[in-house]
């Protein structure tokens, strides 16, 4: 389990044959082998680590592939990268699992102040679960949606957020990891019963 407060940005050393290899520091601390580590949102686990050197490695499975952008990243990349959340940490941003749902593109870049408006070109399947106001992990970094479209959401990057994740490094058109609010499955999937009131009666029940 992750907060979606990103540590580090870190640079993609190597992906190959469903194995990545990423150069980093912060996160590398106290890392040890089967540690979780998100990369872009994405909850793995550390199978090589070389402090000294300053690299982690973790396999990707084929499911994880498909839904996340792990597979596009090359050598050269940066990566946002978060290490598992402790029990007695701050929840600072929302409960984020790691565990990506598909991807969105980045639409545009608008300036706003201070701070950047993203607007993100997203598939109804996971619009469906946003809400203005609302969290979202994108790339693994918790945000909030400040506007929402039957096609797109935006969120509002601040300073620090622009300065210590990826986002800003991406251009129009890229692909990020989406993780949606799991209290809005949670209560979709209760709810569906009483949609269908005939799915799962008891038959001797009145």
């Amino acid at each position: 389990m992750f907060t979606g407060i990103v540590e580090e940005v870190g640079t993609v050393l190597k992906n190959q044959g469903g194995r990545l290899r990423i150069a980093a520091h912060s996160v590398l601390s106290d890392a040890k082998l089967g540690d979780s580590i998100a990369v872009n949102g994405v909850d793995l686990t550390v199978c090589a680590l070389d402090r000294d050197a300053g690299w982690f490695a973790a396999d990707v499975m084929p499911e994880t592939l498909r839904r996340s952008n792990l597979g596009e990243l090359v050598e050269g990349e940066p990566v946002n990268l978060e290490r598992s959340l402790r029990p007695t940490d701050r929840l600072s941003g929302h409960i984020v699992r790691g565990v990506v749902e598909g991807v969105a593109h980045i639409d545009s870049f608008t300036p706003e102040g201070e701070a950047v408006i993203v607007r993100f070109r997203t598939p109804p399947t996971l619009l469906r679960y946003m809400v203005v106001k609302g969290p979202v992990a994108v790339d693994g970094a918790s945000l909030t949606i400040i506007d929402k479209t039957p096609e797109s959401f935006a969120v509002s990057l601040v300073q620090y957020t622009q300065a210590h994740t990826n986002l800003l490094r991406k251009r129009p058109g890229a692909s990020v990891n989406i993780e949606t609010d799991l209290i809005a499955r949670y209560v979709e999937a209760l709810l569906a019963p009483l949609s269908s009131p005939s799915k799962g009666r008891d038959p001797t029940t009145p």
